[in-house]
């Protein structure tokens, strides 16, 4: 592929029948990993992420960079506050540079705990903080080979550079997406970002009634319009012969996120509020642990948030994306599983991406 334009892709619009595919790579090493984004990429996918938990976002990317060619490379996400906006700045352009222009930064705020507690920084007024440090990002990158003194962002994050100057970047306009799952981050993604990319539990419903909406509105505020935003739906695909095999496999990536407070809106939204209380009350026993939890999900949970069946039956779900989602993030399913069982969740869903390739 081409190196990709500066503004964003396309917003949801119903000249487009089927999202673009992207998918987030799994490995248990680095080798694996680009390995497997090196036979996405030759499968189809348009795009591949890279996650920020177990290994840095930015790292990974890099690798991923190395092991491909024409697919664009985003960071979902790179935790937005764990970082100075001038290490964002700088991490990003030189992904961008070393992919040749592929580059996508992906921005969250991740939660309270993982920040504060894992992090040590601070997570008071996530949306302002998140508004700030983008605009710290792109001044950076727009006036970093200036040499003329620049200032951005406000009390939460800043950035006060004078005495500076480096090569000029690939581009200075660096697509920028932001993670949302509420309706203070899905406005501000609207308001500002370049792409919009969704949390990996969601439903297709809940994208057409309440993410758009919202992100419209934001899009509205800003004088702006659908085609400035691209929207990027994360799903978690779980794929195999045996339907009740693939539902289960699923199940533990939906308990883990269920023991995370934050996410309680996303389970209410979705009429899911009893049983996703239930699986909270498991973790909090002594010994529990989230990536465990799956015994405690109820199936509809799983049903409603993923998307599980033989390869035959996913294709078909992943229908009801067109025309309200840009691009598909998939992933597959990995909390409470074994890494042969990933390997070949991982497999199954690398011929899904093969068989829908346009």
């Amino acid at each position: 592929m081409s190196a990709p334009p500066a503004a964003a892709t396309p917003g949801p619009s119903r000249d487009r029948p089927a999202p673009r595919l992207g998918y987030a790579p799994w490995g248990e090493d680095l080798a694996e990993l680009t390995a497997a984004g090196r036979a996405a990429e030759e499968a189809g996918a348009d795009t591949l992420w890279a996650s920020e938990l177990h290994r840095s976002a930015t790292v990974t990317a890099a690798a991923l960079v190395s092991a491909t060619s024409t697919a664009r490379i985003g960071t979902a996400v790179a935790l937005a506050f764990t970082r100075s906006p001038m290490i964002c700045a700088l991490e990003i352009m030189d992904l961008d540079e070393l992919s040749g222009g592929r580059a996508v930064l992906g921005l969250g705020t991740g939660v309270r705990r993982l920040n504060e507690d894992w992090h040590g920084v601070p997570f008071d007024h996530p949306a302002q903080r998140l508004r700030e440090t983008v605009d710290c990002v792109r001044t950076f990158i727009a006036r970093c080979a200036d040499g003329e003194p620049f200032e951005a962002g406000g009390p939460l994050a800043s950035l006060r550079v004078r005495g500076y100057r480096r090569p000029r970047p690939v581009r200075t306009r660096v697509p920028l997406h932001l993670a949302a799952a509420g309706p203070l981050t899905f406005r501000l993604a609207g308001e500002i970002a370049d792409g919009w990319i969704g949390h990996e539990l969601g439903s297709r419903d809940h994208l057409r009634n309440t993410v758009l909406p919202a992100l419209h509105t934001g899009l509205t505020a800003a004088g702006r319009k659908p085609e400035d935003l691209e929207v990027v739906a994360s799903v978690c695909v779980s794929v195999h012969p045996d339907p009740a095999e693939a539902l289960r496999r699923a199940a533990g990536n939906v308990g883990f996120y269920a023991s995370v407070r934050t996410y309680a809106p996303l389970f209410a939204a979705h009429g899911l509020q009893e049983p996703q209380r239930r699986v909270a009350e498991e973790f909090r026993r002594p010994g529990a642990r989230a990536g465990a939890l799956a015994a405690s999900v109820d199936p509809a949970m799983t049903r409603a948030l993923t998307l599980c069946g033989t390869r035959e039956q996913v294709a078909e779900l992943l229908t009801g994306y067109a025309g309200t989602a840009d691009s598909l993030k998939l992933t597959v399913p990995v909390h409470g599983l074994t890494n042969h069982e990933i390997r070949e969740s991982q497999a199954h869903v690398l011929d899904l991406i093969r068989e829908l390739r346009p």
